[in-house]
C-alpha cells in the first residue's frame, strides 16, 4: 500500500495541486480528496483513502506543494495512531505516535542516517512535554535518561546491553549527578551502588540497605 508521501512523489497529485487543473494530464484520484484556501487557492489539506474502501485514513497538511505533516489512522478505528513531520527540504523529521493507541500523541521518534530509529522522545505524563529520552543503536534500545519528577532536570539514567536492562542510576538528592546505582546481571540479580560524595566513584552499598535497593528496582 502506498503511502500519501509516495503517491505524491510519484506525480498522480499534479492534478491537485493547483486550483484550476490546468495542464493535468489525468484527473485526481478518487480516492484523494484536496482542499484550498478559498483566499489564496494555495491547497491546505488533502484527504486520502489509502485501501479505497470509502473511509480516509489518511490527512496531509499542505502548504501549496509542501507538505507540512501528515496523520494517519492506520487501523481504522477512529483514533490518530501515527503523526508525520516534514522539513522545508521534505524529509521526513520525525515521526509520533500514541503509546496508549489512544489518539494521543505522546511519542516522536527520529531516524538515523541509515533510516533506523536513533531517538525516541517521550511525554511520560502525556501533556506534550518530553521527558524521557531513548537511544538507539540499529534500532536497539542501549540506553535512555528520564525525568521522572517533572522538575527540568535528568534524574534517571538507564542503561541497555543487547536489549537487556544493565543498570539504573537515581540522583535521589537532586545535585545533578546519580547517587545510587543498580546494576541488574543476566541471571536477574541486582547489585545496589552508592557514590556518597558525588566524584562519580561508586561502591557497593551496605546490606543492610536492602531496603532501599528494594524500594528503587521498584
Amino acid at each position: 500500500m502506498l503511502s500519501l508521501q509516495d503517491v505524491m512523489t510519484r506525480g498522480i497529485l499534479s492534478c491537485a495541486l493547483t486550483v484550476s487543473g490546468a495542464g493535468c494530464s489525468a484527473p485526481t484520484p478518487s480516492n484523494i480528496e484536496p482542499f484550498y484556501d478559498p483566499q489564496t487557492g494555495k491547497l491546505q489539506l488533502l484527504k486520502y483513502d489509502s485501501n479505497k474502501n470509502g473511509r480516509v485514513d489518511t490527512w496531509s497538511y499542505m502548504d501549496g506543494t509542501r507538505v507540512l505533516r501528515i496523520e494517519i489512522d492506520n487501523d481504522e478505528n477512529g483514533s490518530l495512531d501515527r503523526w508525520e513531520y516534514y522539513d522545508t527540504d521534505q524529509k521526513l523529521e520525525k515521526i509520533g505516535s500514541s503509546r496508549a493507541n489512544d489518539g494521543k500523541e505522546d511519542a516522536w521518534s527520529y531516524a538515523g542516517p541509515d533510516g533506523s530509529v536513533e531517538r525516541i522522545d517521550v511525554s511520560t505524563r502525556r501533556d506534550g512535554k518530553v521527558t524521557r529520552t531513548e537511544y538507539y543503536e540499529k534500532n536497539v534500545l542501549v540506553r535512555a535518561e528520564e525525568d521522572s519528577d517533572d522538575d527540568g532536570g535528568i534524574d534517571k539514567w538507564e542503561t541497555y546491553q543487547t536489549g537487556r536492562l544493565a543498570a539504573v542510576a537515581f540522583d535521589t538528592l537532586r545535585r545533578g549527578t546519580a547517587d545510587r546505582r543498580l546494576i541488574y546481571g543476566a541471571d536477574g540479580s541486582a547489585l545496589l551502588e552508592v557514590d556518597a560524595v558525588g566524584d562519580g566513584r561508586f561502591v557497593a552499598a551496605p546490606t543492610g540497605n536492602n531496603q532501599v535497593k528494594e524500594g528503587l528496582a521498584r
